[in-house]
């Protein structure tokens, strides 16, 4: 069975991501109070960031009566309105290398091109405007974290892809990801591919661990792999 859509995470997959998003969550968390390490947060960046902060606050909190859904939402504000203004007008954001390439070339074999994130929807925009995905044709689907009922690990966005894309079979589906939940992502979607990626937080050890179907250290490998 041949596959009909391909999904892709952004930050550390398909954009370069140097612990941004990562440092981005610190800062938002230290300016509630918070002082938490980078190296807490990264194993918990593709999370939708909300349940992040919220993981991250029962760690960090004694008081747990303290941690309420007007923290989160305070802690959650100010992330997002720290990256939007990084991908708005910081330099250097960029695709990582070949993935532009493997979006067109994925696109000439009639294979559709989603990304999904653990970013709310208006970051997701943020960073696809930027880089001008759209105008340029390389993307088909955008789903934010924010616009189903639970973000990943559980399969809701990759389903409302398919659902979009009229496609009822998830081994038409492959997904591909940096870290652990965008492994189980698609594992729990019943993809016929979930594929972890080297570039960002996970090594390739770590990947490891979650049984993904494929590991690669360079993006232009999808086309391989969906046509082998």
């Amino acid at each position: 069975m041949s596959i009909k859509l391909v999904v892709f995470d952004i930050a550390g997959t398909t954009v370069k991501d140097d612990h941004e998003v990562s440092k981005a969550f610190r800062a938002a968390m230290q300016k509630s109070g918070y002082e938490v390490e980078l190296e807490k947060i990264d194993p918990l960046m593709g999370y939708e960031k909300t349940l992040a902060i919220r993981k991250m606050l029962v760690e960090h909190e004694a008081d747990q009566s303290l941690i309420t859904d007007e923290l989160v939402t305070t802690i959650h504000k100010e992330f997002v309105q720290q990256m939007i203004n990084f991908y708005q007008f910081e330099p250097g954001i960029d695709p990582l290398p070949n993935v532009e390439e493997t979006f067109a070339k994925l696109h000439e074999q009639g294979v559709k091109v989603g990304i999904n994130t653990g970013f709310s929807r208006d970051i997701a925009d943020t960073i696809v405007n930027r880089l001008q995905w759209h105008e340029k044709g390389l993307i088909d689907y955008v789903v934010g974290s924010d616009e189903v009922e639970l973000g990943r690990p559980h399969p809701f966005m990759i389903q409302k892809m398919m659902l979009e894309a009229g496609i009822t079979d998830a081994l038409e589906v492959a997904k591909v990801g940096d870290t652990e939940v965008d492994v189980r992502e698609g594992q729990n979607t019943g993809c016929k591919y979930s594929i972890g990626v080297t570039t960002g937080i996970f090594t390739r050890a770590e990947l490891e661990t979650y049984n993904p179907t494929h590991i690669i250290d360079d993006i232009a490998q999808v086309v391989d792999i969906i046509n082998q």
